[in-house]
């Protein structure tokens, strides 16, 4: 399953971000994740808690905002939010379009513990 490789990477970056901050661990990643960058959702959800276990973001909860679909026109330079299946510009139609979004991974943002919260978990 590639989204468990996934899962460890985004771990192994939030742990990174939480070693740097001097955090105990992890209590929620937040991932924005584009319809065409290969990356289910729902699998990538399901993979979480194994990649999770023996690391500081055992126990973070990880939320998934999904991203759409952005086209620019090359004929009119209209920016459109398009179906993943059907880049054309929805102002004029064109089929000359360069996606902008939609196709991207992103570690949004993290919730770190400190040690004091951790005393209390």
């Amino acid at each position: 399953m590639h989204e468990l490789a996934v899962c460890q990477s985004v771990i192994r970056q939030a742990e990174a971000v939480a070693r740097e901050h001097d955090a105990r661990g992890i209590a929620r990643i937040r991932l924005r994740i584009g319809v065409l960058s290969g990356v289910e959702p729902e699998l990538l959800a399901r993979a979480f808690p194994l990649a999770q276990a023996g690391t500081l973001a055992e126990g973070a909860s990880l939320e998934v905002d999904t991203l759409p679909v952005r086209v620019v026109c090359s004929r009119c330079e209209a920016e459109s939010e398009v179906p993943a299946n059907r880049l054309l510009c929805t102002a004029c139609g064109d089929w000359q379009t360069r996606v902008v979004g939609g196709d991207e991974m992103l570690l949004e943002s993290l919730e770190l513990l400190t040690a004091e919260e951790t005393e209390h978990v």
